[in-house]
């Protein structure tokens, strides 16, 4: 997810709990308004009392055109870039985004929020909502989240399925319900990823558990957002990972639990046109894959043949979770 923060410039409470109760945070405000924000939630501050100084950790900046490029390049130098857009110019916007670096971009209607999420795909580093309408701030805020980044399931075909005895197992429970067809994206390799689909289903032996994903051995990689990854024994409460729907949409979602249990295991190899990859998952009728028109396919009646959704990456090799390109094979 984006960094999301929301301008108050004068007391609003009502303002402010619907920045609370949207997930944002960071507040950018006078101190006298920070310390009533305080007395609601505990939340990150932009002013001369918070945890971020403006004119020392923020550099505010009015972006007027070409000519304040090379302004905003020596100031992400310094520390976060806060800009004010004077002339919504795709060109010009496209050219900070090629910049990198922490540009949180003012937006004040929807429109501009969508632009500031997408443009060249990736959007800017964060936007500052400085709406005062607290419905409107819901809804944007809602919207980042939705803008969230996007990625290309491909149709695998499943080539073995085989017991391979017990083993120890993660279950990930997140704070968020899921709905059919989502899942976490799971596998022995972290360049060959399953869409594990979530406990959404109901079924003959125990209730559904919309929160959770039955996500597999414990050395299995788990995608998380920006691209990293972790192993599924390392997830812990508070932590974030990476919900994938079957058309691709991505959303984060916050770890409550990671549970690890011993369990029969049972191991599944798939190949796209290109290369082939692993998993292994509990053997159970409740773990389930995902197809490629969006159902869940119970790992109890998977045959070679069937086709499921994975995800693929060029980049092999990962250090401490994030991608790096170097020689290393996994099998």
């Amino acid at each position: 997810m984006k960094e999301v923060w929301l301008r108050v410039d004068k007391w609003n409470r009502d303002l402010v709990t619907a920045g609370l109760e949207s997930g944002i945070e960071t507040f950018v405000c006078p101190s006298e308004v920070g310390s009533k924000i305080r007395e609601l939630g505990k939340v990150r501050l932009v002013s001369d009392q918070g945890e971020l100084i403006p004119g020392r950790d923020v550099l505010f900046v009015s972006f007027e055109g070409p000519e304040s490029i090379e302004d905003v390049k020596e100031k992400l130098r310094q520390g976060i870039v806060c800009l004010h857009v004077k002339k919504w110019d795709i060109v010009g916007l496209e050219n900070l985004v090629a910049l990198g670096g922490s540009i949180v971009v003012e937006v004040e209607t929807e429109d501009e929020l969508e632009l500031a999420s997408t443009i060249l795909e990736r959007g800017f580093y964060g936007v500052l909502i400085g709406a005062s309408d607290p419905a409107l701030v819901k809804k944007m805020a809602r919207g980042v989240v939705g803008l969230s980044e996007r990625i290309t399931p491909v149709v695998a075909r499943v080539i073995q399925v085989a017991p391979v005895g017990l083993g120890d197992r993660v279950c990930v429970d997140m704070v968020t319900m899921l709905t059919h067809g989502e899942g976490l994206l799971v596998g022995n390799s972290s360049s060959f990823l399953f869409l594990v689909h979530g406990e959404t289903l109901e079924n003959p032996y125990v209730a559904p558990r919309p929160f959770r994903v039955n996500a597999g051995g414990v050395h299995a990689y788990v995608k998380l957002p920006e691209d990293k990854t972790k192993y599924l024994c390392e997830l812990k409460a508070g932590d974030q990972v990476l919900v994938v729907s079957a058309d691709g949409q991505c959303r984060e979602a916050v770890v409550g639990r990671a549970k690890i249990e011993r369990r029969p295991l049972l191991l599944v190899t798939a190949e796209t046109d290109k290369e082939s990859g692993s998993i292994i998952l509990q053997n159970a009728e409740t773990i389930r894959l995902v197809k490629p028109d969006g159902e869940a396919l119970s790992v109890a009646q998977l045959s070679p043949g069937d086709e499921v959704l994975v995800v693929c990456s060029d980049i092999k090799g990962r250090h401490f979770g994030t991608a790096v390109e170097e020689t290393i094979w996994e099998h």
